[in-house]
């Protein structure tokens, strides 16, 4: 059994290979994003979950801008984040974002290491810091802002790489990752060694914590149920 206190980014981006780079990071982070290409879907989701950041790009391929969908947003939720994102780098689009309530603004290209770390940031500021984000499986109370490990009131001492993986996992309950996926969400999309570098990882994670039911997926990867 687990539990997540898992925060809901909405994030809209009609680039799909740019939108699934953003929303790997931010799964790794440990949010749950919702991924919209269009803003008139986007606009059609407001009020269906509760949704903790908006990730607006201003410029979509259809009709609808960012700024259509933050007014729409502004009507029912004066309070939730809201973070645009532009290939515009221009000061106008940075001030009509802030009259319309946006809390940041980011041009393209951006980071996805650098949008996740602003996100952490207005979360933090937003939502009660007290409100410590932890992670619960079998016996297990992972403290994700602490990076500690317990069980039964006693620390299980991981290493940065096998707690990063453990995060990645739990936080993603049931979902199948290869290798490639999990070199390029824990050692980084610049990691060059060989991906058995996982199965060590894998190894080393099941013997310190051995309640975790690591599936291995022959020939492609791994998956925590």
């Amino acid at each position: 059994m687990w539990v997540i206190n898992m925060y809901n980014v909405c994030l809209v981006e009609d680039e799909l290979d740019l939108s699934n780079l953003v929303k790997m990071y931010l799964e790794h982070a440990g949010y749950n994003v919702i991924q919209f290409t269009k803003g008139s879907d986007a606009i059609n989701y407001i009020d269906n979950e509760k949704v903790h950041i908006w990730i607006l790009d201003i410029m979509l391929a259809d009709d609808i801008s960012g700024y259509d969908i933050i007014r729409r947003i502004r009507e029912t939720d004066k309070i939730v984040p809201v973070i645009f994102t532009s290939a515009r780098d221009q000061d106008l689009d940075k001030i009509v974002g802030l009259e319309l309530g946006s809390d940041d603004y980011i041009t393209k290209p951006y980071s996805s290491k650098e949008l996740v770390l602003r996100v952490n940031n207005i979360i933090k500021r937003v939502y009660n810091k007290e409100n410590v984000k932890k992670l619960e499986y079998d016996k297990y109370v992972i403290d994700q802002d602490r990076r500690l490990v317990n069980k039964n009131d006693k620390e299980i001492k991981l290493t940065t790489l096998e707690f990063d993986l453990l995060i990645l996992l739990v936080s993603n309950l049931g979902k199948s990752f290869s290798r490639d996926d999990i070199l390029n969400m824990v050692w980084g999309d610049d990691y060059f060694g060989s991906d058995r570098a996982v199965d060590d990882l894998v190894r080393r994670l099941r013997r310190k914590m051995p309640e975790l039911n690591i599936s291995t997926i022959y020939g492609f990867g791994y998956r925590l149920t």
